[in-house]
């Protein structure tokens, strides 16, 4: 069975830097895309940054000049470089895997990224 597991969360000032790691382990078939995504406690998870298996890269506009997200297909595993951090990326971040089949996406269990001010 497939597992994504996130870390790298943690509480970090404004201004500073994280990077989050997202490690699969298991056969994903069908991948498509490896892709980011936040969500804050009663509000919509919206994506952040998605990959292709093409390498090419989407960034929300919240983020992007900021963000670097990249894939390390040995290691099985995705990044998110987060700079400049400010309080609204205050969230849970989620590793999704996205698959040719959007119902069959699998998700890690998230890592909290705290911002303050």
């Amino acid at each position: 069975q497939v597992r994504l597991v996130e870390s790298g969360g943690g509480l970090v000032q404004a201004g500073g830097s994280l990077r989050l790691s997202c490690a699969a382990s298991g056969t994903i078939l069908g991948l498509t895309a490896m892709a980011w995504y936040r969500q804050v406690p009663g509000e919509q998870r919206d994506l952040v940054a998605r990959i292709q298996n093409s390498g090419m890269i989407d960034y929300a506009d919240s983020v992007k000049g900021r963000f670097t997200m990249s894939r390390d297909n040995a290691k099985n595993t995705a990044y998110l470089e987060m700079n400049s951090l400010k309080p609204e990326d205050t969230a849970v971040y989620y590793c999704k895997a996205e698959r040719y089949s959007s119902y069959r996406d699998y998700w890690g269990q998230g890592t909290q990224v705290t911002v303050s001010s």
